[in-house]
Formats: structure tokens, sequence, C-alpha cells
């Protein structure tokens, strides 16, 4: 069968700008809707320039083969107007579980992952004996919309914790507990609508001021580590009924007795993740390309890289006068190995601009290289 097809995304930034043009080569025409009329999709994809729960938009939408997403936090009432009418991948139920921290984790307990401890926070009372619950420290998260290191605050004080939940406005949170972990890690899982599964890199990442900053394949970790990975996002994967793309963020703990406990999740992304556009140019299926042919019902693979690869998010830095201090664009050039990916957006401080893929003949290489690269992107 020749791929082709129509997909629908709700959003237009650059994560949909990227599904769209892993797409392209696939004989698939995408559409959007978003409200932004400089949405970086614009570029390759049919803009509908309208809110995300305007009818006609709707409509146009539920025309596709089937409708993703680039980002969780879409309206409700555009998920309900599609519901029924087109198949909406992943679906409102997970979509549900993955933009609320506190059903998030209930879920992925109930799929047996670990998680670290946590104490919904709703109301006043909630606040009492909360860090005593999380084992007397924590980070107050709204239980939505945050992200990118917005919206959380590390607390180990009950005076803290109500500051903390009190300029978030008092609105629903999640107090989860520190935890002592050696390293932060990712895996995508994608399923069909027939129930394959495949499965992208297990990524080491680091982060800074709350932003990811690096992502790193293959990860120093010790053997075991991804398959067990492997096994969590499975059964999540299983319990929540996924059709298309999720990423799954691990905690790696310290290595003890039993190897197969080794990983806590932190969040699940329901969509492609920051950390896996390595995938981009390590060779083979991007992550990208995994979660068109997962929504549209098409062969599935898995999109580990044939080669040792990372990648530097480039983030709106400000100089001391407050103007823009650029990557050494000059330098990444003539870097061997390098590939810029710039997403077409205005710049302003914190924001994601871009990133930048480096693929090495082995990791020796590759960390030398990303060593001269962190040097050129500030």
């Amino acid at each position: 069968m020749t791929p082709s097809g129509h997909l629908g995304i709700l959003g237009g930034g650059q994560l949909a700008q990227m599904l769209a043009l892993a797409a392209i080569p696939l004989g698939v025409r995408v559409t959007v809707l978003e409200p932004d009329p400089l949405a970086p999709a614009r570029l390759c994809a049919e803009h509908l320039q309208a809110p995300y729960t305007d009818p006609s938009g709707l409509d146009a939408l539920a025309g596709c083969d089937a409708v993703t997403l680039e980002f969780e936090n879409v309206p409700v009432e555009a998920l309900a107007a599609l519901q029924g009418r087109v198949p909406l991948r992943p679906g409102a139920g997970l979509l549900a579980r993955s933009k609320h921290r506190v059903r998030e984790k209930e879920a992925l307990r109930a799929a047996g992952a670990r998680t670290a401890p946590f104490v919904a926070i709703e109301s006043e009372a909630d606040l009492v004996g909360a860090l005593e619950g999380v084992g007397g420290a924590g980070i107050l998260k709204t239980s939505e919309l945050g992200y990118d290191g917005r919206g959380q605050a590390r607390v180990g004080t009950p005076a803290e914790l109500a500051t903390a939940w009190a300029s978030m406005g008092g609105v629903p949170c999640v107090l989860e507990g520190l935890v002592p972990f050696e390293r932060e890690l990712s895996l995508g899982v994608a399923r069909s609508p027939s129930g394959q599964v495949a499965f992208g890199p297990l990524v080491e990442n680091v982060h800074r001021g709350g932003i990811l900053r690096t992502s790193v394949y293959p990860p120093d970790v010790p053997g075991g580590t991804e398959e067990e990975a492997r096994e969590i996002a499975r059964a999540v994967a299983g319990a929540w009924g996924l059709e298309g793309l999720m990423t799954l963020e691990f905690f790696q703990l310290p290595g003890g007795p039993d190897p197969d406990t080794r990983l806590l999740v932190n969040e699940v992304a329901p969509r492609v993740h920051n950390s896996g556009h390595l995938t981009q140019d390590g060779g083979g299926l991007s992550q990208f390309g995994a979660q068109v042919r997962a929504v549209l019902g098409l062969p599935l693979a898995d999109w580990r890289p044939l080669h040792p690869c990372a990648m530097v998010n480039v983030v709106g830095v400000a100089r001391s006068d407050g103007q823009p201090q650029e990557p050494d664009w000059a330098g990444i050039d003539v870097l061997e190995g390098t590939r810029v990916h710039l997403y077409h957006k205005a710049w302003r401080p914190g924001r994601k601009l871009g990133h930048v893929n480096l693929v090495a003949p082995d990791l020796d290489t590759l960390r030398r290289r990303l060593t001269t690269l962190e040097a050129l992107i500030p």
C-alpha cells in the first residue's frame, strides 16, 4: 500500500511543523488549526487561522482521515466537537489524564508504573501535613498548564508551601516528593489502532533553568535500563489505550538490589517530545514519522537512531543590554556532524527558537563535539 492520507493537527507550533515535514514524503497532506497568524507550521501545512474551538475550523479537521495534536492543553470543547466525527489520536480520555498531573500519576500507578510520592493540593486544608506525606521536601506544581519549569516551586517548610500555593493563585496543584535520582531519561512509545507497538530510543536529558538543554543517545545507564523503560512504556500504552505516540520521562534511581526497579515515571507527554528531536538526524525513522504512522495506522517500526547523536536547544537569551545573544552560527556550521533546525519564531527571552542536532561515528567523538557545541550556544 502506498502511504497517503490527510492528517489534521490541533496546534501549529514547531512540533506541528516537524510533524508536517515528516508527513510530506509519505504523500500525506496536513492541515493545522492554530490561532497564531505566524504559526511555524504555516510554512509546510494548510493553516486554518482560527481559535481551537472555531466551528468551521473543527469542521475542516473532521474531514481529515485522523486528527492528532502537538500539545496537550487543547480546550476540552474542541475535543468534544471532534469526538465521534474523526479518529482523534491520542484520544480525549488519554489527554484528560496526561494534562492533569494528579490524574496522570494515579493512572500511572494503576498501570503498574512507579512515581515519586505525591499529595494532591486542592484546598488550604490539604496543605496541612502535605510535606510530611512526601518525605519532608518537594516540588509544588500546578495540576494543569505548567511546562518548561513554569508553574512550579521547590518547598521545604510548611510556610514555603503555603506561600508557593498562594503565589500560584490557589489553583489545584500536586506536591511531589524529591527523589535522589542519578539522571533524567525519556523514551517514546507508539501504538497503532490495531495494537502494533514500537519504541523510540532511551535518551539522557539535562535541564537548565527548568528547560531542556541537551539530550544524548545512547545514554550512560546500567544494563537492563532500556528494557525496563520499554516494559513500563508498553504497560502504560496498553492500559491507557494509546493510539498515536506518547513520551515518558523517567528518573533513574541509584543502583540497588533490584535492577528491575530503577525507574520512576516523572511525567508523560501525549505527543512527540523535545528530547526526541535528535531522531531527525540519527538515521532511520524519526519520532515525527513514527507519530504520523501511528496516527494514520501505517506500519510501525522502532525509531532508535543508527548513530550516536545529541541535541542542544536554542533558547532566547538576552545580553546585559537586553538584546538577543545569538549563538555562534559560523562556529556551529563548521563543527562536523551538526544540523540546525530553526522554528521561525520571534525572539524573546526563555523561548525555544530551535535546536541543533549532532551526529558522530562513536560516543567518545560525540561527547567531545557536544562540549564544543554547547560552548557555541548561550
